[in-house]
């Protein structure tokens, strides 16, 4: 019976911890006050997503193509084209001087987007 008590002392005293949250290195957010030095912008249902991206000068920004149609990326001052993008495929510009710019695709001019680069 003793036994049976301190073992049940024992075992009120023990506290479960939570396990370990897990970790996702790869998709950490940027520290406060820094700009993303690469950024992704999909490109699906025919819109940008982000519409409105920001990366840092120097950095880069590669639009991805995951519609079933062709697009393009191209910066209304004319800074940045990326041509006809196939489905499936990507294309990736280094961003260097600071400003915002706006973008369209060619082939359908209701898309649009901005890329700020700080």
């Amino acid at each position: 019976m003793r036994l049976l008590l301190l073992a049940a002392v024992l075992l009120a005293g023990c506290k479960q911890e939570a396990p370990p949250q897990a970790v996702d290195f790869a998709h950490r957010p940027e520290p406060a006050g820094s700009t993303a030095t690469s950024v992704t912008i999909a490109i699906r249902g025919m819109q940008f997503v982000p519409e409105t991206a920001e990366v840092a000068a120097g950095g880069t920004v590669t639009w991805k193509n995951e519609d079933l149609v062709e697009h393009t990326a191209t910066a209304s001052d004319k800074s940045f084209d990326s041509g006809k993008i196939k489905p499936g495929a990507s294309w990736t510009y280094t961003a260097a001087k600071a400003g915002s710019v706006p973008y369209v695709c060619l082939l359908h001019p209701t898309m649009k987007g901005t890329l700020v680069v700080k």
